[in-house]
This record gives C-alpha cells, structure tokens and sequence, in this order.
C-alpha cells in the first residue's frame, strides 16, 4: 500500500488510536493528523500526532473543515464511541440533516453515512486494520489452557447466537455458560456486557466476539484490547473466543501474559 502524505485518525477511546499512529509512523507516515473528541480521546495521543484538533461528538461540519484545511485524503476511524455520547449528542446542521436522513440510527448506519460524507470531499476511510495487520488474531489457541470438551461446546454455542445478534445489529458479544446463553450485547459495548454475564454465571464463563458477517472492516471491526482482559478477569470468565483474522489483539504481548496469568485462555476460529 502506498503510504498517504496526510493521514487523518478520527480517534475514539482506549489506546486504539495511539498504537495506529505509532504503527503508521513507522511505516513511513510523514503527516498524522488527529480528530479528536472531548470526554472520549485519551489526550496521550497528542504526543503520537503532528496536529490534534479537539472537537464534541457530532461536530460533523468541523471535522470535515479540518480535514480539507489539512489536505487529509486518507483516514481512519479507530476507537470506539462510549453509547452515553451518542445519547448526549449535540449535533451541529451537518450531523442533523445527515441523522434526519437515517431511518436506523445504528453504528454502522451512522458510520457508513459519515463516510459517505467524507468521500464527498475526497477523503477514502480506509480499513480500520490499516497499518496494525500485525495484530490481527491468527487461528488457534493464543493464550492459556487447551479448553475442555464442555467449553468448546459453549464457544459452538456462543458462535452461532452471536453471528445471528451481529447479523440483526444488535451487538457482537455474548457470554455463555454450561449452554446457557447468559448475556448478550447490546448499546452497552463489550466491556459492560462481559460485566453483567460474569455477575450472572458467578465464574468460568465463555465470551465470544465476533465480526458482522457483512463486516465492514472500516469500522466496528472487534478489538480486545488490556483492559477487555482486565475486565474479564474480574469477571471470573474462563475462555475469550474471537474471529481470526478479523479481530484486533492491540497490545498482543500484554494480553497473552495478563490472559496466562489469569488463567483465561484466547481462542481465535
């Protein structure tokens, strides 16, 4: 891939946004330019950047001006959205006739149609996964024990509730126990739903996370990340499914020595 002159990292949450401008640059990236949102980016990306503007949730028509003042033609969305942002929304004119357009207000449904936004003025969102294909989760065990006969029939399980949940857009996660759906994701993200399946199963429950089986790979593409692992933990759950070469392991190392020394295993299929 021809690395852009400008690129442009609409930045969410977590450390997502960080690790790709730190894998972008040593690829070769000369200009890394960062929106960034109030309440949400973590501001130890300023050091990772060349220009960071800061702007709220729903300030479409800013960052589309401070994309052509910078002459970005590439970006990236990466990091997510915390649900109580969408909801505490204060869309300027641009966002409100691009959200009065809609008739479902769905990640992908909002993504897709801001996307379309800067494709008018000739930026290309590329894949989320541009830059960081080293961290995509390859096929087997990743970390921790082989899993028992028993759990592999809750990941069979699991798999097959949340290929249907992600296919109606309803979430991507859920968490089983003993063929037992316990929870399911919704607007909540995984992390709060990891939460509410460990608090139902007590402990050595199973969570699968899966891709959309139309996934769009420019954005909602799976992450795990540390702090997925830290929760889980908590959690007391025993096993992490995920999609192989569609899920993003941001920190491998960390992760497979937090996951060991928790005892919870990471099975990519």
């Amino acid at each position: 891939m021809k690395i852009p002159a400008a690129l442009g990292i609409i930045a969410g949450n977590g450390v997502y946004p960080r690790l790709l401008a730190s894998s972008a640059r040593n690829a070769g990236a000369k200009k890394i330019v960062a929106a960034a949102f109030t309440n949400e980016t973590d501001p130890a990306l300023t050091q990772h950047v060349d220009l960071i503007e800061w702007m709220r949730v729903g300030q479409l028509s800013r960052l589309l001006k401070f994309f052509r003042e910078q002459q970005v033609h590439h970006a990236i969305m990466a990091g997510q959205i915390g649900p109580k942002n969408l909801f505490d929304l204060r869309p300027d004119w641009k966002a409100l006739l691009l959200l009065a357009k809609l008739k479902q207000r769905n990640a992908e449904a909002i993504f897709t149609a801001i996307g379309d936004e800067l494709a008018k003025i000739d930026v290309d969102l590329l894949p989320a996964t541009t830059f960081l294909e080293d961290s995509l989760a390859p096929a087997g065990l990743i970390a921790g024990p082989k899993l028992s006969r028993r759990e592999e029939e809750d990941v069979d399980l699991g798999w097959k509730i949340a290929k249907e949940i992600a296919e109606l857009d309803i979430g991507q996660t859920v968490i089983v126990k003993n063929g037992t759906i316990v929870a399911v994701e919704a607007l909540e993200g995984t992390n709060d739903a990891i939460k509410r399946g460990g608090a139902l199963a007590r402990k050595g429950a199973v969570m699968i996370k899966v891709a959309k089986p139309k996934q769009d790979m420019r954005f909602d593409v799976p992450v795990i990340g540390v702090e997925t692992i830290r929760i889980a933990a908590e959690a007391k759950l025993r096993v992490i499914a995920i999609e192989a070469g569609k899920t993003l392991l941001l920190e491998r190392d960390a992760i497979v020595d937090f996951a060991g020394r928790s005892g919870i295993s990471i099975v990519a299929r």
